[in-house]
Formats: structure tokens, sequence, C-alpha cells
């Protein structure tokens, strides 16, 4: 039996894989199992992490905006205030208000005077 030379394809694929974990520490660079397994495990958690950006994000707006709520005395909390932002059709998203919030304060305030006004003309 003669000796069969292997082609070019799994070679390709360990390359490709030896790219990607070429900056890895240890085992982790150099041994092909070891280097499949942190790869499936990178692209995992850089998959569960980006939605978990997206969360966090949210929960530092709301944050935000609660505190600054709370400061300005207008309303009560975040909740009756994004309540009245929806009822008096104001379309602007969380990440939009904590940047008021943290650049202008009195713009906040200004809104939420608005909307005081707003709502005392219809009720």
């Amino acid at each position: 039996m003669t000796r069969i030379r292997r082609g070019y394809i799994a070679r390709r694929r360990r390359t490709k894989m030896r790219l990607f974990s070429s900056t890895y520490q240890g085992a982790h660079s150099r041994l092909t199992r070891a280097m499949a397994q942190q790869k499936t495990r990178a692209l995992g958690s850089a998959h569960r992490d980006r939605s978990r950006k997206k969360r966090d994000f949210r929960r530092l707006w709301i944050t935000r905006i609660n505190a600054v709520i709370r400061e300005i005395k207008v309303f009560q909390s975040y909740s009756v205030f994004i309540h009245n932002l929806h009822k008096n059709h104001l379309l602007l998203n969380r990440k939009i208000l904590s940047q008021l919030a943290i650049a202008n304060l009195n713009c906040l305030s200004m809104i939420s005077n608005e909307m005081m006004d707003f709502a005392g003309c219809i009720f």
C-alpha cells in the first residue's frame, strides 16, 4: 500500500482557525483542538455579549433619567415620566433623554414642564 498524501483542504481550514486564534495564549493558539474549542467559546461569548450590551446600556440610560427626574422634582419617578411622555405622544427614546439629562438639564426640565402644561390644558 502506498501512502496517501492529504489534500490542502484540512490544512486551509486549520490555517484559517490559526489566524483567528493567533492572539490567544498558550495551547489555545498552538494546538488544533484547543484552538477549535477556544474559537467556539469566543464566538459564543461575543454573540451573548452583543445582546447583553444592549441590555446594559438601556439600564444605564434608565438610571440616568431617573436620577435627573428625581433631582428636578417634576415627577415622582421614572415610570411616571415615561408614562406622561407616551401619553403626550412625545417620541423620544431613552438614549436621547439620557443625553439630554447629562448635557442639558434645562432642556429636560423644559420638556417635563411642557408635558405638565399640556396635561393641564387637556384635563
